[in-house]
């Protein structure tokens, strides 16, 4: 694969990942879908955003998302946010509604997360690239095994961390999470399909504060 540019403690620890012929795959793939005229979120300099927001030691949530939003102008790199001036997608909003719910934090006004990458939420999609349009386009490409390698080397490496799986999909790929090492929070995903099975009143957000607390970790100033 290509150069890449991506923060530089998570090119140290992936840059096997980097170097193997399914990223190499994937670069090929992404190129010729660009060639062929169709149009790709998030811009390619945003796709590795989230690493780069929140370097591997600053890392102290992970909220994990499937795939990028495949909306004109939504998608920036982050898992579930979206840039100022865009509406809030509906799964945000239902993520707000629980903040409001969780912590008594009114909404923003906005849809940007950034302040939260800022203080070590790790926004993570489990696939970092989508086609306009067209969820999920590019599951199974390769960035799945990719992801599962950034979620591997902070299991190993870091103690004490909260992973956030709102739904099947996120929990299925948290399996190897060491619940004995870290926080696993798992309930249903804030879509407003699914929401009412259990995302409602999971209290995400204090959980996550009370542990990091516990272990003497400043926790997350979820205002934004």
């Amino acid at each position: 694969m290509r150069e890449v540019n991506i923060e530089s403690s998570w090119k140290d620890r992936l840059a096997s990942e980097f170097a193997a012929d399914y990223m190499t795959a994937l670069s090929q793939f992404l190129r010729a879908e660009k060639a062929a005229g169709k149009h790709i979120y998030p811009a390619g300099s945003e796709i590795f955003a989230a690493f780069d927001m929140t370097p591997f030691d600053k890392v102290k949530v992970v909220i994990l998302g499937q795939d990028p939003y495949h909306g004109v102008g939504q998608a920036h790199g982050l898992s579930f946010s979206v840039r100022h001036g865009i509406a809030p997608p509906p799964s945000l909003q239902n993520i707000y509604k629980e903040l409001a719910n969780d912590l008594g934090l009114p909404h923003p006004g906005h849809g940007n997360l950034e302040a939260w990458a800022n203080q070590g939420v790790l926004l993570l999609n489990s696939c970092l690239t989508v086609e306009d349009g067209k969820a999920a386009a590019h599951a199974g490409k390769g960035w799945e095994i990719f992801t599962d390698a950034a979620i591997a080397a902070l299991n190993a490496e870091r103690d004490h961390l909260v992973f956030m799986l709102w739904g099947r999909k996120a929990q299925q790929k948290g399996q190897q999470i060491d619940r004995h090492r870290h926080l696993v929070i798992e309930s249903a995903h804030p879509s407003p399909l699914s929401a009412h099975n259990g995302f409602w009143d999971s209290k995400p957000f204090s959980k996550t504060n009370d542990y990091l607390a516990s272990h003497v970790i400043i926790p997350i100033d979820w205002r934004l």
